[in-house]
């Protein structure tokens, strides 16, 4: 074995976390799941989720059989829905190609919807002991300061450089693959931080090229930094005592397949939408929205109508339907929106 597997594997024993809902378990169903919530989502927020999504979908076939309506409302809030809508996908290929057993190879785990390179290499490891390596963000960091790597991971060809470092690290024994693997996801999320290391209390810190010459947060190189844009919408809240109008979302692009309320240019063109009733449009406080790549300010606006009048406004906003407020909690809202309707 590697000294700092190691290392990694005996701290990890004693001072890694192992309370977790999906720890201790070889289920791939449950790692997957946990590791597909777990992608650029605290762990937090996911405790939340977790265990309402197994009550609700127990095990791969029943998620593969749900509608997808069904999956994304209770991803609502969690964010990154491309997840959720690759979940369903990825279960449904599990039940019709793979008979219902997610296959033992992290190669081609690799191959389903939405699973990455470390993501299949993760559920491999605990799941079957794989000696694979995993990559994921807190991962790179830890190793690119214990190693001192250079090299600018926004280039493909030192990111693969960095996948062989981490595979020549790998323990010996596939048995300490679970202690391994889990060790790097806790020593990068607890213990190895962007901006405030705790060394101290590092198991790698003898280990540590970084540390060695005072330049932890150094590491990770990136030279290319994510480009943030903005984008501005106003919003149509439609309703009646019982219900409100609400239109899907295409398949592609932000909150793709969920539920929404209608969006609009400018304030013209929404009042423009209501019509006659234009009127008696209330503007709701704005906020801005804030996702990865996105600071999108959103303008709410709300229309209190008698049904057979707001049936003629909706018929003029095209495509949507009116849902029930109390059937809201069942379908896939945008957390925004959520939070806005869901408090009325």
């Amino acid at each position: 074995m590697s000294p700092l597997a190691d290392a990694l594997v005996a701290w990890q024993r004693t001072h890694g976390r192992h309370a977790l809902p999906w720890q201790n378990t070889r289920d791939p169903y449950r790692v997957w799941l946990s590791e597909i919530m777990l992608q650029q989502t605290q762990v937090a927020a996911v405790l939340r989720y977790y265990a309402r999504f197994l009550e609700r979908f127990p095990d791969v076939a029943t998620l593969a059989a749900a509608p997808l309506d069904d999956v994304l409302a209770l991803w609502s809030g969690l964010g990154y829905y491309s997840r959720a809508r690759n979940l369903h996908r990825c279960a449904q290929t599990v039940v019709n190609v793979h008979g219902g057993v997610f296959p033992p190879s992290a190669a081609v785990l690799a191959e389903l919807p939405g699973i990455g390179r470390s993501t299949a290499a993760a559920i491999a490891a605990f799941c079957h002991e794989e000696r694979v390596s995993i990559l994921d963000g807190n991962v790179k960091r830890v190793l690119t300061r214990v190693l001192a790597f250079d090299g600018d991971l926004a280039q493909q060809a030192q990111e693969r450089v960095l996948w062989q470092h981490a595979a020549a690290l790998l323990p010996a024994d596939r048995t300490d693959m679970p202690a391994y693997t889990q060790g790097l996801m806790d020593l990068g999320a607890t213990v190895c931080a962007l901006r405030q290391p705790d060394c101290l209390l590092c198991p790698l810190s003898g280990l540590c090229a970084a540390r060695a010459s005072g330049r932890m947060t150094d590491y990770p190189v990136r030279t290319r930094k994510l480009k943030r844009s903005r984008r501005e919408n106003w919003c149509l809240w439609l309703q009646t005592a019982d219900a409100v109008w609400l239109q899907q979302r295409p398949d592609s692009g932000i909150w793709a397949g969920l539920w929404s309320l209608p969006l609009f240019d400018d304030a013209e063109a929404l009042r423009a939408a209501a019509g006659a009733a234009a009127a008696r449009v209330v503007a709701l406080p704005g906020f801005v929205h804030v996702l990865t790549h996105l600071d999108w300010t959103l303008h709410p606006h709300r229309l209190d109508l008698a049904t057979p009048e707001a049936g003629v406004v909706a018929a003029g906003l095209g495509d949507g339907r009116w849902w029930p407020l109390d059937q809201l909690d069942r379908i896939g809202l945008p957390a925004p929106f959520s939070r806005l309707l869901l408090s009325r």
